[in-house]
């Protein structure tokens, strides 16, 4: 069982089966986790929306909606995870990066942001990032032709 696991599949083009069931958890915990808490501030919000804070919980709305569909279709929904780990490190390295540096950052609103965002280790660590790379930058005529 364990070398299957590991194992290249060909069901996934190549995607190890770890890869597969690792973005699953990933994407059930977005669909849940995320999802009640955002769906829950959406349906209870009263009042009007300041713009970008509107946006923010549109998108991670959208998010927890795709990630119900990359739980049945994991790498089909991939760029959702890539999207997720650059926003994250993005925010991480100009927010709270410079907070922490300036020791600022424990006992601060954003300290509790900056836990949910440093578990942005478990996408990146499911990720197939070979296949990312030949699939995505790495592309060739007959790659972008193939479904994915």
């Amino acid at each position: 069982m364990w070398k299957t696991l590991f194992a290249k599949s060909p069901h996934y083009d190549g995607i190890r089966p770890f890869n597969i069931y690792f973005m699953r958890l990933i994407y059930i915990l977005m669909a849940f986790v995320l999802g009640l808490d955002v769906w829950g501030h959406i349906l209870t919000y009263e009042g009007v929306w300041e713009e970008n804070e509107a946006m923010a919980w549109s998108v991670w709305a959208a998010f927890s909606v795709l990630a119900v569909v990359g739980i049945f279709r994991p790498v089909h929904m991939i760029p959702v995870l890539l999207l997720e780990i650059v926003y994250k490190l993005i925010w991480l390295v100009l927010v709270a990066y410079p907070l922490w540096q300036a020791d600022r950052l424990v006992g601060s609103g954003l300290e509790e942001t900056t836990f949910a965002f440093v578990l942005v280790i478990l996408p990146i660590l499911a990720i197939p990032w070979r296949y990312v790379f030949n699939r995505y930058i790495y592309t060739t005529k007959e790659t972008q032709a193939s479904p994915g």
